[in-house]
């Protein structure tokens, strides 16, 4: 898997607004100054895929003060591109930011600083958040806003999402030029911040893949086997993203009831899961 396809860029008409990515197949998390041009009831947005795609969504949840929001894809498209697994990043980690304001513009690379800490954002938050330095020299990263921070270098085969991209520190000797240190609120951050992500919408979240193919004719234990697959396929996608810390440990029980309870309702109908 590659992190170049989670990125989206969200746009009004022809206008750009900013970058955000994939954090499901359903949601889009971007930074909420990316979305200042628009009004309160204007929620409309047009969100352009990595691979070229332009679908519509919707602002449907903004948290002023952490200077986060998220946006839902409309139901009419089926998103298929990558979702990378969330991480949880340290101090001396490399990362990298697959989004870029512009085709001339770099690609961020660097190091981790600090890994989750509290910071006081521009919103008015006390936030978990990431302290990155990055090797390029720009004197200036507001374009990025809103984009992934993705562990590890764009070769790594496992790509884990670790934050999103929110604030830039000035040169203190240069206040009109920024240093080459960024701010970015952790996943675990955004998942907390918004409640779209309760038990029942991370689901879509853990989306692993089946292992498992249809059995036709082969009758209800068949079906039941199936469901008893898909079922441990996401307790093992639970118990992994609670082994990053991703996940409040108090909702993994909740979690693992939900991941059973849905299997089995889908099972009679075949639903991909």
């Amino acid at each position: 898997m590659t992190s170049a396809g989670c990125w989206v860029e969200l746009h009004q008409a022809e206008r750009r607004l900013g970058g955000g990515f994939l954090l499901t197949r359903r949601y889009v998390l971007t930074a909420l100054h990316c979305l200042r041009e628009l009004t309160s009831l204007d929620d409309s947005v047009d969100i352009v895929l990595a691979d070229g795609r332009r679908v519509l969504g919707r602002v449907c949840q903004r948290d002023k003060d952490a200077d986060l929001a998220l946006v839902m894809i409309s139901t009419a498209y089926d998103v298929k591109l990558p979702v990378l697994r969330a991480g949880i990043a340290h101090g001396g980690d490399d990362w990298h930011g697959p989004y870029r304001p512009a085709a001339v513009e770099a690609h961020l690379r660097g190091q981790v600083d600090r890994g989750t800490a509290d910071y006081l954002c521009e919103g008015g938050a006390v936030i978990q958040a990431l302290q990155l330095t990055a090797h390029q020299l720009l004197g200036d990263y507001s374009g990025y806003s809103g984009g992934p921070v993705v562990k590890g270098t764009p070769d790594d085969r496992e790509p884990l999402v670790v934050g999103i991209l929110l604030e830039q520190a000035p040169d203190r000797a240069t206040p009109r030029r920024a240093a080459n240190v960024l701010f970015a609120a952790t996943i675990g951050e955004a998942m907390r911040r918004f409640d779209q992500f309760d038990v029942e919408h991370l689901m879509d979240a853990v989306h692993p893949a089946s292992s498992t193919s249809p059995r036709d004719g082969k009758g209800d234990e068949s079906n039941i086997d199936e469901a008893a697959e898909t079922a441990e396929a996401w307790f093992a996608r639970i118990e992994e993203w609670s082994q990053r810390g991703v996940l409040d440990p108090s909702r993994i029980a909740e979690l693992k009831f939900v991941a059973a309870k849905t299997a089995i309702e889908r099972r009679p109908h075949g639903d991909r899961l």
